[in-house]
């Protein structure tokens, strides 16, 4: 498993019945987890939080809060992420994506070693609030950041300014994520790098509906066809159960390997538990890099 092991400003403390009691910086939250199946006896230190997100039996549920701020903020390595807590237990971050931000950035950083005078192209899809384009911009991509959510894109610019990349070269766009790449192919567009974090169902800006399973392999087909004839690395993550590591590593074999000569890597992703010193699973990625 791939672990998020270097956070400093956060953490999750400890896991039992179905929730999972974490450290966002100088705040504690309890949060549901389905990967927390098991019942271990709780410590006095789930009794002192901030902030608690009751699962509702009749779906969704709510948050109860203590003494949490609207907004905050956290770090991670040079990169700086505004939080709040909104619908369906989101602060607004995945943590456990740090493990492939560092992957990702240490490939561009590689290839701008090598060859500065030619930029790293990144496409992040799916790009939620950012966290991927920030820190591959941090690196020295030029970074095109495509999600259907007017608001998602506008707390990424937010966590762009935090970390000082308010003039990095970074083109933020509002668009159907099938529709945008559609188009880029009419236009002969390329990319050195492409990032995918699809959600299991979403729907576009016009209503259009993405459902993981049925579309994704038709996806990453079509995507991978912007890869420039330097192509550095195709990441995919997935929070479907149905799609795990293995999966993820057969389609990326199938799409990548008759055209364009790389290794593929997939595994689960997770985040170290002070309490017990395990690992918890938080979903799975897969991982082409060109040879």
């Amino acid at each position: 498993m791939w672990a998020a092991d270097q956070w400093k400003e956060y953490e999750v403390l400890d896991t039992s019945d179905g929730e999972k009691l974490e450290r966002w910086g100088d705040y504690r939250l309890i949060r549901p987890d389905p990967q927390v199946i098991w019942h271990t006896e709780k410590s006095k230190q789930w009794k002192s939080v901030n902030a608690h997100y009751h699962r509702s039996s009749k779906g969704g549920g709510e948050w109860e809060f203590f003494s949490l701020p609207r907004e905050w903020q956290i770090h991670y390595r040079e990169l700086t992420f505004g939080l709040k807590p909104f619908s369906f237990k989101h602060t607004g971050l995945f943590p456990e994506q740090a493990v492939n931000w560092d992957w990702c950035a240490d490939l561009i950083r590689k290839r701008r070693r090598e060859d500065p005078s030619s930029p790293v192209r990144v496409l992040n899809l799916f790009a939620y609030t950012g966290g991927a384009t920030v820190s591959a911009a941090a690196a020295g991509a030029h970074v095109t950041h495509v999600d259907a959510s007017r608001g998602m894109t506008q707390w990424a610019k937010e966590n762009a300014a935090l970390s000082g990349l308010s003039d990095a070269p970074i083109r933020w766009l509002v668009d159907d994520c099938i529709k945008f790449v559609e188009r880029e192919l009419r236009r002969g567009s390329r990319y050195e790098a492409i990032i995918m974090d699809p959600p299991s169902y979403g729907r576009g800006p016009k209503g259009e509906i993405w459902k993981m399973e049925e579309q994704i392999f038709r996806f990453l087909e079509l995507t991978c066809s912007l890869l420039s004839d330097r192509p550095l690395f195709v990441l995919i993550n997935s929070y479907t159960t149905g799609l795990q590591p293995a999966v993820l590593s057969y389609m990326l074999h199938t799409v990548l390997d008759p055209a364009v000569r790389g290794t593929v890597q997939a595994d689960e992703v997770g985040l170290p538990v002070k309490e017990s010193g395990l690992i918890l699973p938080c979903g799975a990625a897969g991982r082409w890099t060109a040879d």
